[in-house]
């Protein structure tokens, strides 16, 4: 079928935003440890609900909490979507966006990609990793240097011994590198490879070094919404992978989950945790993404079940085996609110309590829209208590048409403040108590 006309293109886009369901619950209710799941109510077109990307209007940005300030620690980049702090309290920035081509196809696609284009996520991949330098302790990362360049799609980033370990797309692979470094030119040794194929829907390879110092846990998301193009497209995704650090030796740790981004460790009990986006086009209440204690050897559920046993029907074929062993997620953070960024805060910051600040990206598959901000969950004992507190919000407008920013990667300083990328206000923020 050839492209569709650009007013034909304009009049698919208006019918498919005006189409869809709207929440009958609020996102508290589809937060937490035992969030409500209602029935599903898919409609023949899905909800979309895109807010347009804007750029921040002059003396704006993100709302702090109560008794937390915010500033920008830098800004100008090129879609900042990962952060890495160094043991010398230099901050990796990784520029990025999807690999071209790997989206889905025909006319769907072209929606997809327009509705996306709309809302900021449809950019150039800048393939850069910048390094951000506070010389003198005031919070402003004023000095940048490009660190790498010519890389692909990269996102998850780590330093093992003298070597800088980037979790490409397709690959992770490994730098010389000497702490304070401000330059590599050296080539790649390639570590492992992922899979990759002519849909990667989830593109990003998130990174995080195990207490262990040697074993690298890696996402690897789900090549599709439920698996619409056949699970052997699957293989070896939706699953947090291990690599060796030094011989690349991999195995898969936990599977079904559909798109592990953020991951951390709680560290009384020393369990990885990870923050997962669950599936689309159910309706506007479900499901909920989640973050999760990631059980060796556990099934999660993705694609043929979620929140446990709760089947989806419209998976073929069905796999009763596998749903009767699917895990329960530990979590809750509400549905759609695209919960990507995850890391584990000390007591003190952001609370009396140690716990998880969430960076939530923000829907597309709900009316009206969740996530749009950076939340905090308490922990006591190493779980996860109440409901989640807001950090940081106002990236929304107050009609809720406009975002002026996506929060994504969360990361602690070395000072012990709250870093968040915002990929489309291209902003570092940092968030600090008063």
């Amino acid at each position: 079928m050839p492209p569709l006309p650009r007013l034909g293109l304009l009049v698919a886009l208006l019918a498919v935003t005006g189409c869809g369901d709207t929440a009958r619950l609020t996102v508290a209710e589809g937060s937490g440890p035992t969030p409500t799941i209602p029935e599903p109510t898919p409609t023949l077109i899905p909800t979309v609900n895109f807010a347009n990307a804007e750029p921040w209007p002059d003396g704006r940005m993100p709302m702090p909490a109560p008794g937390l300030v915010v500033n920008a620690f830098a800004s100008g980049f090129d879609h900042p979507r990962w952060l890495h702090v160094l043991p010398n309290g230099d901050v990796l920035v990784a520029e990025s966006n999807a690999p071209p081509g790997t989206g889905t196809s025909g006319i769907r696609g072209m929606i997809q990609r327009a509705l996306m284009k709309k809302a900021g996520a449809v950019t150039p991949s800048a393939d850069r990793i910048t390094l951000l330098r506070d010389t003198d302790g005031d919070g402003d990362g004023e000095v940048r240097f490009t660190l790498l360049e010519g890389l692909a799609s990269p996102f998850g980033m780590a330093l093992v011994g003298d070597r800088l370990i980037v979790a490409n797309s397709g690959s992770l692979v490994s730098f010389p590198y000497t702490l304070g470094q401000t330059r590599i030119t050296a080539a790649p040794d390639t570590l492992a490879r992922f899979p990759v194929g002519p849909v990667n829907r989830h593109w990003t390879r998130s990174l995080l070094l195990a207490p262990d110092g040697r074993t690298l846990y890696v996402g690897v998301g789900s090549a599709s919404n439920v698996a619409e193009h056949g699970i052997e497209m699957e293989e070896g995704r939706a699953s947090v992978w291990a690599v060796d650090a030094i011989t690349g030796e991999t195995r898969i740790v936990a599977s079904g989950l559909r798109n592990p981004v953020g991951l951390a460790v709680e560290p009384t009990t020393g369990a990885l945790w990870t923050a997962v986006n669950e599936r689309d086009e159910l309706g506007s209440d479900i499901v909920p993404d989640y973050m999760t204690v990631v059980q060796e050897g556990g099934f999660y559920g993705w694609p043929y079940s979620y929140f446990g046993d709760t089947v989806d029907t419209r998976v073929e074929p069905q796999r009763p085996d596998l749903v009767a062993q699917a895990l329960v997620p530990d979590y809750a953070l509400g549905p759609h609110t695209a919960s990507l960024g995850l890391a584990w805060v000390e007591p003190g910051l952001l609370g009396a309590e140690g716990g998880m600040a969430i960076g939530q990206h923000g829907s597309w598959n709900r009316r009206p829209p969740s996530g749009y901000k950076v939340v905090f969950v308490p922990f006591a004992d190493g779980t996860p208590v109440g409901l989640p507190r807001d950090v940081l919000t106002g990236f929304l407008s107050e009609n809720e048409e406009e975002a002026y920013g996506r929060p994504v990667g969360v990361e602690v300083t070395a000072d012990g403040a709250l870093l968040v990328a915002d990929d489309v206000g291209n902003v570092i923020w940092r968030v600090s108590r008063r």
